[in-house]
């Protein structure tokens, strides 16, 4: 579960680390998908209040203007251009730099209306999940056989 509120993992690491570790693989992937969903409202509170009040300090401010241009240029033309659509695609692809925390980043950053920010991370996130749980389910049927 830690693993997948982890920005230097999420569901990516939390899921394959459970099943690696003989975890019920129901379970490791509803705690891994819950733990991952419950990043957006604490992302959604830290960049509406503490962040807000953080960019006073300079050595604040250029970190996190850098992570800002970082986020616009990674995912900037398709979520400008597919709106909800491209964010949940943006967030459901399971590689590194494109979960939740950037998904929520981007919406913060666009202006995405809570609700459908919410919902495309949800849905993105379960995409990914879904895709990382079945390809190392399979990957450890192969070592096992």
């Amino acid at each position: 579960m830690l693993w997948s509120v982890s920005p230097f993992g999420e569901a990516k690491v939390g899921i394959p680390y459970g099943l690696f570790n003989d975890v019920n693989i129901y379970l490791v992937f509803v705690v891994c998908f819950a733990a991952n969903v419950l990043v957006f409202p604490i992302m959604k509170y830290f960049l509406h209040s503490i962040n807000t009040y953080c960019l006073r300090w300079y050595f604040y401010k250029k970190a996190a203007l850098w992570v800002a241009r970082r986020a616009k240029v990674g995912s900037a033309d398709k979520i400008k251009k597919y709106g909800f659509w491209g964010l949940m695609f943006f967030v459901s692809l399971p590689i590194p730099g494109t979960g939740v925390y950037a998904g929520t980043i981007a919406a913060y950053l666009f202006n995405f209306e809570t609700k459908k920010a919410f919902l495309a991370n949800t849905i993105g996130i379960f995409i990914s999940s879904v895709i990382v749980w079945s390809t190392t389910l399979a990957t450890m049927e192969g070592i096992a056989a």
